[in-house]
């Protein structure tokens, strides 16, 4: 919001909870509001006809900033976007998901939230270390850490 974008959509999965496996939720964050921005959530199937709907959607409401669900459902938008002649980021600027590889592929550079998650051998050395020294000063581990990766696309 600091950088002057102030109409934002949470592009999520439109199915719910088949979509669990493909990335994290982005829920709408009313919080927002204090700073003046609008947060719209836009359903999307993983299709292109969802996606143009998708682009007239976010120009009724002159939505700039979409964030989506996860780097393939911002990647579709991305495509219908440019496909509607949308200016990308110069008129909306667009963040996904994942830090996939292929956000790195795309023209423009798709930005995206890089999310690392604590390894299974980290977490089978804590459980490790509780079994074998539980009188051991208690350890933190960070559950998750996200980090915006600003590209072309915003």
């Amino acid at each position: 919001m600091w950088f002057g974008w102030f109409e934002f959509a949470s592009v999520n999965c439109r199915n719910g909870p088949e979509c669990a496996s493909i990335g994290f939720a982005v829920p709408t964050d009313p919080r927002l509001a204090l700073f003046g921005a609008l947060v719209e959530p836009l359903p999307l199937d993983c299709t292109e006809e969802s996606a143009a709907e998708l682009t007239v959607r976010c120009r009724e409401l002159a939505l700039d900033g979409p964030f989506g669900y996860n780097d393939e459902y911002a990647m579709l938008a991305l495509r219908a976007l440019q496909d509607a002649g949308v200016d990308v980021p110069g008129a909306v600027a667009l963040v996904g998901a994942d830090d996939l590889l292929l956000a790195r592929l795309l023209r423009p550079l798709l930005s995206s939230v890089r999310m690392r998650l604590p390894s299974g051998e980290e977490l089978a050395e804590l459980v490790d270390r509780m079994v074998s020294d539980p009188e051991a000063p208690p350890v933190s581990l960070d559950l998750m850490t996200v980090e915006l990766i600003a590209r072309g696309s915003s």
